[in-house]
């Protein structure tokens, strides 16, 4: 399958599938969700529009980037979030760029959002679907994070049932620009042990798929092979 690989600004169609890569750590922060028992998770187009949904919604959980701050339950961190009880609760997500570039393409018929916690999933549900093109949105940095741009090649050579050695695509990740801030406590809202949990291959047998539900809310599912999300 032929892909693409584009940074959000430089989306100017509505592709047929849509693979969005968030590694660190938006879609690191929404797989850990699920594994703690979330049922969905919301992603929201504005700090403003996460909290009107947590005031209609009291029950839900409100995660955002950067430091804790008032109406918000959660920040973007995996390891923060993962010992977390979450069984049954819909979780509010809205970060700088991974919740950005799902809304990007939420006209597309198939939208997976992926890192590589859930890479072969991801993968595996492209090859169960062959579609003739894939467009991966790499959501930081303007399209260059290093971290974002290598799981999406990674993913495409894995869909295309490439035998893939994953070590050059996690070495990239480890030495990025985000991964050095992380470490270096720069990112707020974070800890340096989110850089080792967002670079744990395949720490989740599921793939994510977002679309546009009632209210016109985008929703991220988490979904399997046998689950076939519609396209």
């Amino acid at each position: 399958m032929k892909a693409r690989f584009l940074g959000i600004a430089e989306l100017t169609d509505v592709p047929d599938v849509a693979v969005v890569v968030d590694v660190m750590r938006a879609y690191t922060v929404a797989a850990w969700a699920f594994a703690r028992g979330a049922g969905r998770v919301v992603l929201a187009r504005s700090l403003e529009d996460a909290l009107a949904l947590k005031a209609g919604h009291p029950d839900w959980v409100t995660l955002k980037d950067g430091s804790p701050a008032p109406g918000f339950d959660l920040v973007n961190s995996p390891a923060l979030l993962r010992d977390t009880d979450l069984s049954g609760r819909t979780v509010v997500q809205k970060t700088t760029a991974g919740t950005v570039g799902a809304l990007a393409v939420k006209d597309a018929p198939l939208v997976l959002c992926a890192s590589f916690v859930v890479a072969e999933a991801t993968a595996g549900l492209l090859r169960a679907r062959a579609p003739r093109e894939v467009t991966y949105v790499v959501t930081g940095e303007g399209g260059r994070a290093e971290e974002d741009l290598a799981c999406a090649e990674y993913i495409a050579g894995l869909a295309g049932g490439d035998a893939v050695d994953a070590g050059p695509y996690l070495r990239r990740a480890a030495a990025s620009r985000s991964a050095a801030e992380l470490t270096q406590g720069v990112r707020e809202g974070s800890t340096p042990e989110d850089v080792a949990l967002c670079l744990e291959l395949d720490r989740f047998p599921f793939a994510m798929a977002a679309a546009v539900e009632e209210d016109s809310l985008m929703v991220l599912r988490q979904v399997t092979r046998t689950d076939s999300p519609s396209a």
